[in-house]
């Protein structure tokens, strides 16, 4: 039990409490210690069975922990994460909650690892980014009382845990229409991980903007990434090598955006002359990017603080207003795209 909880003569756990209550753990938790952010009935329904269970509340010791929320990442190598961990500080930091950030790179020991360490820091919640824990971890989140929030779901969650992502099908569709407005005709894709679902809209999204434009689409044109940039590089050295290339690249991130680019360079092709590049995401460094990036802004920072304000409700054990929530996106051109050259 944390320092600063009660102790109760007949043993009954917070976690029974909790459960007579109908509430969560770290609600029940928040009680013991006199925090103000439970409503009056909540507060009310857990003190009188802590009354009835004889707890009395011990001192706090020295260090006892602050309010916490997990921020888990499958990977912490991009300006993505980065973009995500600013939007959680700023609502956390603004509620007095501390943050901790952790990488499970999609291993299951790195996953059971993490587990163990936010049951010895007692986390009030968990945001959960473009990844998916086992079921066993799922369910012991449940058991402990912990709720949990994910940003863009690698698969269909439970209809328990909410969710926050972006437009990513109509953002698909606004990058491919406006190669499409340009005069392009032969577009390709480079598109993100089939695992994540934001990765399969953004694909949905350029095959609607074809079909209505009257295109069949091409299969050989449309090459698998994983959002980095390398990946970026290898999908257009493969679409280059077609026998009749693309005319315009649509990558589902900047990322891979910015090593197409370099794939193109490296062959001595120029943005936009030779072919049209557009991302997606709107990373702070493509508007510095040689040329400056065409690309599909999702509102990173802004999903980062929907999905810490929605944890912090769930800990006081208010629902969110929606538990499906998609953030819209705009598509932000620049000079990385241009009319197809005339073939000679």
């Amino acid at each position: 039990m944390a320092a600063g909880e009660a102790e109760s003569a007949s043993k009954v756990t917070i976690t029974e409490i909790a459960r007579q209550a109908g509430v969560s753990v770290p609600t029940v938790s928040r009680v013991v210690n006199g925090r103000s952010d439970v409503s009056p009935q909540t507060r009310a329904r857990v003190e009188e069975l802590l009354r009835r269970h004889g707890y009395r509340k011990r001192p706090a010791a020295p260090g006892t922990r602050a309010a916490l929320l997990d921020l888990v990442f499958n990977n912490l190598d991009s300006p993505w994460a980065v973009e995500i961990i600013r939007g959680v500080e700023e609502v956390a930091h603004a509620a007095g909650v501390g943050t901790v950030v952790s990488a499970i790179h999609g291993r299951s020991g790195d996953a059971r690892e993490w587990m163990r360490n936010l049951r010895a820091r007692a986390s009030d919640g968990v945001i959960l980014v473009t990844s998916a824990l086992e079921p066993t971890l799922h369910e012991e989140l449940r058991i402990l009382g912990v709720p949990l929030v994910i940003v863009d779901p690698a698969g269909s969650p439970a209809l328990e845990v909410p969710t926050i992502g972006a437009a990513n099908w109509s953002g698909g569709m606004a990058a491919t229409e406006h190669l499409l407005s340009l005069g392009h005709r032969r577009i390709g894709l480079i598109a993100g991980p089939p695992r994540l679902l934001c990765s399969r809209a953004r694909l949905d999204g350029y095959r609607a903007a074809l079909e209505g434009a009257g295109i069949a689409m091409d299969e050989s044109l449309v090459v698998p990434g994983d959002f980095r940039p390398e990946s970026g590089f290898a999908a257009c050295d493969t679409l280059l090598g077609l026998p009749e290339p693309p005319t315009a690249v649509f990558a589902a991130s900047d990322q891979m955006a910015l090593g197409a680019i370099e794939a193109l360079r490296r062959r001595g092709l120029r943005v936009p002359q030779d072919m049209s590049v557009v991302g997606f995401d709107d990373l702070p460094e493509v508007r510095w990017s040689a040329p400056p990036l065409t690309t599909v802004r999702q509102p990173l920072a802004d999903m980062g603080k929907l999905a810490a304000r929605t944890v912090l409700r769930l800990t006081r054990d208010q629902q969110p207003d929606s538990p499906r929530v998609e953030l819209g996106t705009d598509l932000v051109i620049r000079s990385s795209t241009a009319p197809p050259a005339a073939k000679t």
